[in-house]
């Protein structure tokens, strides 16, 4: 299978779709890659990196769609991108799809069979292609809202882990997931007061276990929700429902209860976001204010970072690229979890959570993935 890489276009989107090592991998097993010229140089590695491993170098984004087989990238494809997609070319990469309804549109346009590294899932029913960059963005969101605290960016002018005789911030995770473990973990390790709420015992138990009274953990009623957060320095929204929009659990009269200067770090913005007054922000412009709360909505947060996350997320998608450039289709006829990846397929939605938030609205029909494939 020819396998094509173009250069990710997003806003301070340093990521890419394979590294060199991967590009080997894929070589290895028969398959010639194509990548744009200066794709990787984002995260360190040169044209010549890509060629020793195996490449060819082209010079244009529009020759990597109008060539390849399949398409492999990180971030969603912009309009400029899913225009020159088509029927018969497989798309691996992040979709993000409910919030999206214009690459929604775009993408049933185009006929492709898009595969959404957000929704395959694992036997464990975990989401092992999201992982590592929930990892990556639930680390840095203690880092970045630390940052949006300081005084000169609009916070309330407090360090987060304090100095011997003042306290340290308050920080309110919101969510016990993958994300909000790794930015409570990290918080805890700044020197902050941590909480996390969530409304699975199972899974605050075990952050319990896990971390001890180094990290609190709190039951997520309204009640308890509202009254942390009124009183926290730093909220993080950490919420996931798989494929599906996130639940907005901070709403916009709330906000004026919130401390002046406190900061919100909604790390569900990929999915719309978690707080009712979030909007995505970019790598060039993070952060804005609305009652006196600094909202940091980055919807790539991971590319801030582009060389560890690159690296993180090839760890996890290797296996499935590799299977699809293998099978095509078949793979995912083979590998139930490779299946639950599938959002689109010949201009049917092909992923439940999906049709239910936007499909419908925008009168989309939906067809069972298997279904899809076989017909």
């Amino acid at each position: 299978m020819l396998i094509g890489i173009p250069k990710e276009i997003k806003n301070h989107e340093y990521r890419v779709g394979l590294t060199p090592s991967s590009v080997r991998e894929a070589t290895a097993h028969g398959h010639d890659v194509i990548i744009e010229t200066n794709a990787g140089a984002g995260i360190g590695c040169s044209n010549d990196d890509y060629v020793a491993a195996g490449a060819k170098i082209v010079d244009t984004a529009a020759e990597i769609f109008a060539k390849s087989e399949m398409i492999v990238k990180v971030k969603e494809p912009q309009k400029v991108e899913y225009e020159q997609l088509r029927e018969g070319q497989l798309l691996f990469t992040y979709l993000h799809l409910a919030p999206d309804p214009e690459q929604t549109e775009g993408l049933i346009k185009s006929g492709v069979t898009a595969i959404a590294y957000e929704t395959v899932t694992d036997k464990n029913g975990g989401l092992p292609l999201l992982a590592p960059m929930s990892e990556v963005a639930g680390r840095m969101a203690p880092q970045v809202g630390a940052a949006a605290l300081q005084k000169a960016n609009g916070g309330r002018g407090m360090l987060l882990g304090g100095v011997p005789g003042v306290a340290p911030a308050k920080v309110v995770v919101i969510g016990g997931g993958v994300v909000g473990t790794n930015a409570a973990r990290i918080a805890a390790g700044m020197g902050a007061d941590v909480i996390i709420l969530d409304k699975n015992v199972k899974r605050l138990t075990y952050i319990d276990d896990v971390f001890g009274p180094r990290i609190k953990t709190q039951y997520a009623t309204i009640d308890d929700t509202e009254a942390l957060v009124y009183d926290a320095d730093m909220v993080v929204g950490a919420v996931l429902i798989p494929g599906a929009a996130a639940p907005k659990l901070i709403h916009k009269d709330q906000l004026s209860k919130m401390k002046p200067g406190s900061v919100i770090v909604d790390v569900a913005i990929d999915q719309g976001g978690c707080f009712e007054t979030s909007k995505a922000t970019t790598h060039q412009d993070p952060v804005y204010i609305i009652d006196d709360v600094v909202h940091y909505c980055v919807a790539n947060m991971p590319g801030g970072v582009a060389r560890t996350s690159t690296i993180a997320l090839n760890n996890a998608t290797l296996p499935y690229g590799i299977a699809l450039a293998n099978k095509g289709v078949q793979a995912m006829l083979e590998n139930e979890h490779l299946l639950r990846g599938l959002n689109m397929h010949k201009g049917k939605i092909t992923y439940k959570a999906i049709h239910d938030d936007l499909g419908q609205q925008l009168g989309l029909d939906y067809q069972d993935p298997r279904e899809a494939l076989q017909a």
